[in-house]
């Protein structure tokens, strides 16, 4: 009985090796599909974005991407006022103001970060509630977290 249980493995292990690498993939693409949504899922991280007229919008983002991309995706920021999430490029245009009982959640702003603020900022002046979106990555520790988003300058608007 043992040597059938063993020829029977056997076969069954050839039959996978002669499997052609196209199926391979098929394969592989269907049986992690469904756990990779599960793992969307989970990557979810809800949010508060309350624009400068007061009205609050729930804002979905996933956990590692940036606050700007997820402000972005919810249409509450013009991509085209914001291209690129690289520091080196930024002009402040995704400056955003955080809600006080976040503050002590996010990382410390860098010193890129700071200058940006201090050198680009709409109001001129370092404010401690100031951080730019292109710079924030998502976590779950900032679900439920609360943005104030600033008024658009007159060129942002259309």
């Amino acid at each position: 009985m043992a040597v059938a249980n063993l020829q029977r493995l056997s076969s069954q292990v050839h039959r996978l090796q002669s499997l052609s690498y196209f199926s391979k993939s098929i394969l592989s693409r269907s049986s992690s599909s469904s756990s990779s949504s599960k793992k969307v899922a989970d990557r979810i991280v809800r949010l508060s974005a309350v624009d400068f007229e007061g009205k609050k919008h729930e804002v979905l983002g996933l956990s590692g991407q940036t606050l700007l991309k997820a402000l972005i995706n919810t249409g509450l920021i013009d991509p085209d006022s914001h291209r690129l999430e690289e520091i080196d490029a930024c002009s402040a245009h995704c400056e955003v103001n955080i809600a006080q009982e976040w503050l002590d959640k996010l990382p410390p702003r860098s010193y890129d970060e700071e200058y940006v603020l201090k050198h680009n900022s709409r109001a001129r002046i370092l404010n401690k509630h100031s951080r730019l979106g292109c710079q924030l990555v998502l976590n779950h520790d900032l679900q439920g977290m609360v943005v104030a988003l600033p008024e658009p300058k007159p060129w942002d608007t259309s």
